[in-house]
């Protein structure tokens, strides 16, 4: 770390740990701010070791309200400590820009980090999970784990990094280059290319008991309709539910529907 920065290796260490419990004390009326100003404690109680005052306001900002990706949050953690050393060393700084490059980079960090590790990484982790739990393999479980995880623990040890020694400068530079839409954008189209394939693997609905013929010539329903288009009904069942979303019905209702209609449908082609 260069000479300019106060705080040394272990207190970053204390964030990087401190940001994995950020969703720990999660609450309705400003979500992750208990969490996110006790991972800034170590920095602040570092950087305005002389000043109680700019201490106690320093940490009464960190109890804003917070919504971020975990494991993107320790970027902006960065950014905040780098922003918080300014304004101990510069007595005319306006303290109001901490709390503002805060707010305006929460949104754009958290939209990329939604569509890079909850919409693409954690659907891959599932996929590839679910593939191998089928089969009654306990790689399954373990796979999830370091697929989600270990991606996840890299973006916030280089996300704590970067961002307390580069602060604001890139992430402000890259909202006005158009650089932030950009990516949200690609990892929005690798997180849906990967929804899109496990429409076909893992939505199933058997209707192979449900023929159409007479004899020895009488197929299975899915023989003809995959002959019109290979897991046509996966496709058709995912669009209705989609539908039925976009109509603003409550996704706990629409699963215990989801859950019924199996059940029943179950039974009733047992029956046949």
């Amino acid at each position: 770390m260069s000479s300019e920065h106060k705080l040394t290796n272990k207190e970053l260490r204390k964030i990087f740990w401190r940001s994995c419990q950020l969703d720990a004390s999660w609450n309705y009326e400003r979500q992750q701010n208990l969490g996110y100003s006790y991972a800034m404690l170590p920095a602040v109680k570092k950087i305005y070791s002389g000043d109680s005052k700019k201490a106690k306001s320093a940490l009464k900002r960190g109890l804003d309200f917070m919504a971020i990706t975990p494991q993107i949050s320790t970027l902006l953690m960065g950014i905040n400590a780098a922003m918080d050393e300014r304004n101990a060393k510069n007595d005319e700084f306006d303290e109001s820009s901490i709390a503002a490059v805060k707010t305006s980079l929460m949104g754009p960090l958290a939209g990329i980090g939604d569509s890079l590790i909850a919409g693409t990484l954690r659907i891959i982790a599932t996929g590839i999970a679910i593939g191998f739990a089928q089969q009654g393999n306990l790689l399954g479980p373990l796979l999830f784990l370091l697929i989600y995880n270990v991606p996840g623990f890299i973006i916030r040890y280089y996300g704590l990094k970067y961002g307390y020694r580069y602060g604001a400068y890139f992430i402000t530079n890259a909202e006005k280059t158009g650089l932030m839409d950009k990516i949200t954008y690609a990892a929005s189209i690798v997180g849906l290319t990967a929804i899109g394939g496990m429409i076909s693997q893992y939505i199933v609905f058997d209707v192979s008991k449900i023929k159409i013929g007479a004899g020895k010539f009488a197929q299975p329903l899915n023989t003809y309709l995959d002959m019109i288009m290979p897991k046509l009904i996966p496709l058709l069942i995912f669009l209705l539910i989609y539908w039925i979303v976009g109509k603003k019905v409550k996704t706990s209702a629409l699963l215990i529907w989801t859950v019924v209609v199996c059940i029943g449908g179950a039974f009733i082609i047992s029956l046949i």
